[in-house]
């Protein structure tokens, strides 16, 4: 057994930099009773500008934030923070009769019904008109009618219906970075210009601009794309994805609400001729941009595009709206951990923005360092395991991304049949492509499953009714015997309880109002707004989320301080 190590270095800030320092100084905190405190140290570049376009999340977010301490009224009022009920894919895929569809990807897993799951059910009998979505979740219906997922005065971060968040990413970093300082990470701002290394190849210190050599035992990159430690320094090969996802830019832009007081709780993906737009709406903006193809469209072409596609929105200030381009590196570091040096965030890879997997990817990097935290020694054991499951996720990831144009069938646009013909599918999902033309996915089905369910991709497939438009006759029934009774009680239970929800729960912008303190609350006088019932709950316990496992932890982390410091207290 080696040294202990007792400094954590990471290069870069932005989210990846910020949330990987909070995650390890909070768990730190909580052992220095016991093995004595390891120091955190942040080196972030003053000329060097984060991506920062990350702007929604998946449904582990609320359990992180609780775990880290970040009050809640602090989170939404610092980041302008919205609801997120799902994703809702629009023009992906056509039916039968080739009408654009539009399905609901929610964070509530479909019912088992008699043993069997919802999925079986709803390809032999239907749901009596109704998409597979609105029967397993309330989602898209409290969507569409501007509902929070919660009553007001809920405690913080309480649960109901599924849900993530969308934030401005820049004020989240902001966020995290005064929660660290105040936590003693320390906070350098300075260029790293070069490294310096030992006969073993380890990185032994960092040569700053300014302040000159900073010695490092363990040293995380989060330099984003550039992968400034990992790829050019170390050497470590990039393994590019280019052949299984052609969308390589993306055209970010910020715009003004079309009606403030109506903010939809769900994430838009809606498909365009070379890729798709994404729609993000906060508290108080609408987070937008188009991620395309570059062999399909000029940035000048997809810019237009996308101007046009948003000026049903904007009207007259669709002339102002000035998109940023950006670059994307879509794939993966062969291997994320080499030697004394820990790629996290877009350094360590990139799969495009469809699923806003990029925080929990982040996320779970932290939490697995820890899982594996080293000695100075740095036995070859921990990090391999480490490697093999950062490589998982990332293909993981892939996968279910893959599947989104594996399977569409739209022809009209070069783009579209080119994602569907000419890219190629990963040896992983191109089985279970021909295995789910004979048997709907199972648990058994997937090698590596820690955000994306098999119940999930019965979401997607379903949404995209691929089983009705060639994909492959409906999967039999296999050694079941599916009996509709069940089923009818099922969908009538369910459709009930989603209509008394929608019914009994706030409109949105009325609960951001409430939790951020400034408007409507059960009990005092109501800001504009519809008029609500006392404590409405939720009908039915289907609806709450599944627990979300956190590998890399025994017990949650627990918080250390809050954000009510002199700095951060009443900021509005």
């Amino acid at each position: 057994m080696g040294e202990r190590i007792t400094a954590v270095t990471i290069v870069g800030g932005g989210t990846a930099g910020w949330l990987t320092a909070l995650i390890l100084t909070t768990a730190f905190r909580t052992q220095a009773k016991d093995a004595g405190a390891r120091k955190v140290t942040l080196i972030e570049s003053p000329n060097v500008s984060t991506v920062g376009v990350g702007e929604a999340t998946v449904p582990a977010m609320p359990r992180l934030l609780q775990q880290m301490g970040i009050e809640e009224r602090a989170f939404f009022k610092h980041c302008n923070a919205s609801f997120k009920l799902g994703v809702l894919f629009d023009n992906w895929n056509v039916d039968k009769n080739g009408k654009r569809i539009a399905y609901i990807n929610s964070f509530n897993e479909a019912p088992v019904v008699a043993g069997v799951d919802s999925a079986h059910y709803f390809l032999k009998y239907g749901a009596g008109g109704h998409d597979f979505s609105r029967v397993i979740s309330p989602a898209l219906d409290l969507g569409l009618a501007l509902k929070g997922p919660r009553p007001l005065d809920a405690k913080p971060f309480t649960q109901g219906a599924g849900f993530a968040y969308h934030l401005d990413a820049g004020r989240f970093a902001e966020l995290l970075s005064e929660v660290c300082v105040a936590r003693g990470v320390e906070h350098i701002r300075d260029d790293v210009e070069d490294i310096e290394t030992d006969e073993r190849g380890f990185i032994t210190a960092l040569t700053l601009k300014e302040r000159g050599a900073h010695p490092v035992e363990l040293v995380i990159d989060c330099t984003g794309f550039r992968g400034f430690l990992i790829n050019k320094a170390l050497g470590e090969p990039f393994v590019d994805y280019s052949k299984y996802l052609a969308n390589d830019r993306a055209a970010a832009v910020q715009i003004p609400h079309p009606n403030p007081e109506r903010i939809e709780p769900l994430t838009r993906s809606t498909a365009l001729g070379a890729g798709w737009v994404w729609r993000v709406p906060l508290y108080s903006r609408v987070g937008t941009g188009y991620v395309f193809s570059s062999a399909h469209r000029s940035d000048d072409k997809a810019g237009a595009e996308l101007l046009e596609h948003l000026a049903p929105q904007l009207g007259a200030a669709a002339k102002d709206a000035t998109p940023r381009f950006i670059p994307m590196r879509v794939g993966r570091t062969r291997r994320p951990w080499v030697k004394n040096c820990v790629a996290i965030g877009l350094s360590s890879g990139f799969i495009e923005p469809l699923e806003s997997t990029a925080i929990y990817m982040i996320e779970m990097s932290a939490r697995w360092l820890l899982a594996y935290f080293p000695d100075k020694d740095f036995a070859a054991p921990p990090r391999d395991r480490y490697n093999k499951i950062a490589t998982q996720l990332y293909d993981e990831v892939r996968d279910f991304i893959c599947l989104h144009y594996a399977l569409g069938n739209r022809t009209d646009s070069p783009y579209w049949i080119d994602a569907r013909e000419d890219l190629e599918v990963p040896d992983s999902l191109a089985a279970n492509l021909e295995l789910w033309k004979h048997a709907v996915p199972t648990r058994y089905d997937l090698a590596f499953s820690s955000l994306f369910s098999y119940r999930v991709y019965h979401a997607v497939m379903l949404g995209k009714q691929v089983y009705e438009t060639g994909h492959a006759a409906p999967p039999r029934d296999g050694g079941v015997v599916l009996r509709p009774a069940p089923w009818r009680d099922c969908v009538k239970q369910n459709r009930r309880a989603i209509d008394a929800a929608v019914k009994a729960l706030p409109d949105h912008r009325t609960l951001l109002m409430n939790i951020r303190g400034e408007g409507a609350t059960v009990s005092g006088k109501p800001a504009p707004g519809p008029k609500l019932p006392a404590k409405p709950k939720l009908p039915s316990a289907q609806f709450q989320m599944p627990t979300v496992p956190l590998p890399g932890q025994a017990a949650p982390l627990q918080p250390v301080i809050t954000t009510k410091t002199k700095k951060t207290a009443g900021r509005k």
